[in-house]
């Protein structure tokens, strides 16, 4: 008889050790040992919104397609149109399945003609890679450089003049969902205009070695204006105050981005992508359910899972919900029955047993 398996350990970003030292409460997060929070949700989420806050996000996973099919391979692993990009600007896409769902989603960078990176969700990462390895085709060479690089979102009002104080140029020039090489205290980095916040903002990927003396270097330049290291558990509240949705729970290997809102990253123009003949069929048809906004209208947060009815009827099941630090209110995102999806309808959350009334509203929660 075998003994009992031993867990998998779980990973570390280059980060971790500063994380400790800065007080940092640690969870399991995807199978990385993660910062959830700091000095509290509510601090950090609300210096984001209003000055600036340092996150590490180094869990994600990166990948590189370099070779003469690189582009021709990202034209037909992801459904946004790869073409549209030149080199320093990045897009919002997706890893589809045969039948249009999700099998993650992620940004495609172009670095020059025949170079990209793409960055994926952390725990996606080797279920990704081979997905994508199993994809390709053709003259080319794709690297998990997941273990090679840090990553570092700086995000907030200030981050323009936070990254500037650290770097060899003025990051204030780059357009949003752009990015360029540059020196940071003498550290080679990719600074993108991107973020998951809904705030103007910077994500730096720098070596692995070179991460702790970056976010050392940027949280000393903006203590005196307040910036402080912010975790995962503000993230989550500011990703949802703008609707951005989240793999695991707004997306999954159930959900097409016809139904998550997402149709503007599926490019029918393209002759083919993964997925393409299916979610055709589903845009030809109408989807029948559809991601939507919800505010409480009685007291009570509707937090993911719970269901969702319309005179007694199951009609969906939220997928995020919060109470939002900006706005004050108990919001949540989920998924309806598409004749229920009309912005004013009123539909019943089951919190704990009983149904508590909720609007359907537009998104994003949170605008400037």
């Amino acid at each position: 008889m075998s003994g009992p398996t031993q867990a998998t350990p779980l990973k570390r970003t280059p980060l971790y050790s500063l994380h400790r030292e800065l007080g940092a409460k640690i969870v399991d997060f995807g199978g990385w040992e993660m910062p959830v929070q700091y000095e509290g949700i509510l601090v950090e989420h609300r210096t984001v919104r209003e000055r600036a806050g340092l996150f590490d996000v180094s869990h994600m996973g990166e990948f590189e397609f370099t070779g003469p099919d690189a582009f021709a391979t990202l034209q037909r692993l992801t459904p946004n149109d790869v073409s549209k990009l030149t080199d320093g600007r990045c897009q919002y896409s997706a890893f589809l399945t045969e039948a249009g769902t999700f099998v993650d989603d992620l940004l495609v960078y172009r670095l020059k003609e025949d170079s990209y990176m793409i960055v994926v969700n952390a725990g996606n990462t080797p279920k990704d890679f081979e997905w994508a390895r199993s994809h390709s085709q053709g003259q080319l060479r794709l690297e998990n450089k997941t273990d090679a690089y840090a990553l570092i979102a700086v995000q907030g009002p200030l981050a323009v003049r936070l990254v500037a104080r650290v770097a060899d140029s003025d990051p204030s020039d780059l357009h949003y969902y752009g990015f360029r090489k540059m020196k940071i205290l003498g550290e080679p980095a990719l600074v993108s205009r991107t973020g998951y916040t809904g705030e103007d903002g910077f994500e730096i990927c720098v070596a692995a070695e070179a991460a702790e003396r970056v976010f050392r270097s940027l949280l000393e330049a903006g203590r005196p204006e307040g910036v402080v290291p912010c975790g995962l558990g503000a993230r989550d509240t500011l990703r949802l105050e703008k609707a951005y949705p989240l793999y695991g729970h707004e997306l999954d290997d159930t959900t097409t981005p016809l139904e998550a809102g997402l149709e503007w990253v599926t490019k029918f123009s393209k002759p083919a992508f993964v997925g393409r003949d299916v979610l055709l069929r589903q845009k030809e048809a109408g989807a029948q359910r559809k991601l939507v906004g919800l505010e409480m209208i009685s007291p009570g947060i509707a937090r993911s899972e719970y269901g969702l009815f319309k005179h007694g009827r199951s009609i969906g099941r939220v997928t995020s919900g919060t109470k939002s630090p900006s706005l004050g209110k108990s919001i949540a995102l989920g998924y309806i029955a598409s004749e229920e999806s009309e912005i004013g309808n009123i539909i019943d959350v089951e919190i704990r047993g009983r149904n508590f009334p909720a609007k359907v509203v537009s998104l994003p929660f949170y605008r400037h």
